[in-house]
């Protein structure tokens, strides 16, 4: 991984769609999936919650990135929202910033149906890929609501216009 002086991220000429996005601040969540030793997670603030029989999460995520292939490989992923004390993981998973020995190193991880979940999330869901389909220059993953754990979140890691928030700051 190169650290560049400028956000790797940037666009020099803006796009309005990613100035639109930007501005809807959302909890910033970390996707993960895996087993038989294959891992893969990514930071995801494009996400929703729909709620049914079952629930579903519904996450655009980079086609191209190894979580998009893992969860299509297994089947399977959990949802965990991330709190303030987060902020470096989810760079770490997001590629934009430096994670020696790969980002599951940069914090505890137990194993789950689902995958790999973060030990001290306090909220997470475990969730089965119900189908996978392209969106724009995403994927849209519908997740299938397996199990949810819902703790207490009194800091949680927001993101808005391109930069982590501390709410009631």
């Amino acid at each position: 991984m190169t650290i560049h002086s400028s956000h790797p991220f940037a666009d020099p000429e803006p796009d309005p769609v990613r100035r639109l996005r930007g501005r809807l601040t959302g909890t910033v969540a970390l996707v993960t999936a895996g087993g038989d030793g294959e891992r893969a997670g990514l930071t995801v603030s494009s996400l929703m919650v729909a709620n049914g029989e079952p629930a579903r999460v519904l996450a655009l995520v980079d086609p191209d990135s190894d979580l998009a292939e893992e969860v299509a490989r297994t089947g399977r992923a959990v949802v965990q929202l991330l709190s303030w004390s987060h902020r470096d993981l989810a760079e770490a998973f997001a590629g934009t910033a430096p994670a020696p020995g790969g980002p599951f190193r940069t914090g505890t991880f137990e194993d789950t149906a689902w995958g790999p979940r973060l030990a001290d999330a306090a909220t997470w869901v475990g969730t089965t890929l119900e189908s996978a389909a392209p969106v724009g220059w995403s994927t849209l993953l519908t997740l299938a609501v397996d199990e949810i754990t819902a703790g207490d979140d009194p800091e949680p890691l927001v993101h808005r216009r391109g930069r982590y928030v501390r709410p009631g700051r």
